[in-house]
């Protein structure tokens, strides 16, 4: 069997994929991550949207050439142990995801870093088909990060291309990291959602939580900020203005670093706002952009929401049964 899986864990949605060996998505699964439980609760959902991926594309797990995993955090790609996922709850320490996968589909498992996969996706099948150097920059709970140069993954020593912890303000709003400034601090779902709350408790004005409640959300996803535009919320334009503004900031400064080709947006808010947004903040970064006269071309996400689940497909190679 030459089909692959593929799951894509993200802080608020966990999405799975069966594809066969041209990447054409056979089976999908979606489903909300686990807010308590730690670690094994996720576990046990990620074998749960597997298996009904696996199950609409007519097939049993364990007869998958493998499957890949995206998972944030810090990723050892030899035992596919994962660990400091802070935009995950209750994820303390190191879990071993990868045996415990390995366990429960009775197939082999791959881990990798979840933006690095979703972008490996973008330069192989999507935007990034193009170009030979590439950031990608992945907009959801946190901001992360995936880079392509000349051609091939840069990993640097396991924590390369971690965007969202760009400072953007010198001793600035603290980060769900703990740290001080960093565009995720900004710009993060999470993040904003914090300080949307904050903001709220102190009597302004917004519809984001009652349009939350009538979704039948727990936290404010991306379609609840779309939402709350539409209706012209007040609050909610402001941060994302505020966010947008941090994106085009870090985005600048690494572009000068890096110089790539191309910038391709990706995410739950990302893909959600798409090309408008993706002009914004594309806008936002020009100020900051030192060789201007070659700035980089900025694209959504093509893949879209399965992005980082086919990309993590890709872990899965034939011949890597082992």
């Amino acid at each position: 069997m030459s089909a692959r899986g593929g799951i894509d864990l993200g802080g608020t949605k966990i999405e799975a994929v069966v594809v066969d060996e041209t990447n054409n998505v056979l089976g999908t699964a979606r489903h909300p991550t686990p807010i308590d439980g730690g670690p094994q609760a996720v576990a046990d959902e990620l074998t749960a949207a597997l298996n009904e991926a696996a199950l609409h594309a007519g097939l049993e797990p364990s007869g998958l050439l493998g499957v890949g995993v995206g998972s944030p955090g810090v990723v050892d790609p030899e035992t596919g142990a994962v660990s400091t996922a802070r935009n995950l709850s209750d994820w303390e320490g190191t879990f071993e995801l990868g045996a415990s996968l390995r366990s429960s589909l009775g197939t082999p498992v791959r881990v990798g870093n979840d933006v690095q996969v979703a972008t490996d996706a973008e330069f192989e099948l999507g935007a990034g088909k193009p170009y030979e150097s590439l950031l990608g920059v992945f907009w959801g709970t946190g901001v992360g990060g995936g880079l392509i140069l000349a051609g091939q993954p840069w990993l640097g020593r396991g924590g390369a291309a971690e965007i969202g912890h760009m400072v953007v303000k010198q001793d600035g709003a603290r980060c769900p990291c703990g740290r001080r400034g960093c565009m995720e601090a900004y710009a993060g779902r999470a993040a904003l959602e914090a300080r949307a709350r904050k903001r709220a408790d102190k009597g302004e004005k917004t519809r984001l939580f009652k349009l939350m409640e009538e979704r039948g959300r727990e936290r404010l996803t991306s379609g609840v900020w779309q939402r709350a535009l539409d209706h012209g919320d007040q609050l909610a334009r402001e941060l994302l203005d505020e966010a947008v503004r941090a994106l085009g900031v870090g985005i600048a400064s690494a572009q000068n670093l890096l110089d790539v080709e191309a910038v391709v947006i990706g995410g739950g808010m990302g893909v959600r706002f798409g090309q408008q947004f993706a002009d914004r903040i594309a806008e936002a970064m020009m100020p900051h952009v030192f060789n201007d006269a070659h700035p980089p071309a900025v694209h959504v996400a093509a893949l879209g929401d399965l992005g980082g689940a086919i990309g993590a497909s890709l872990l899965v190679r034939n011949g890597s049964r082992h």
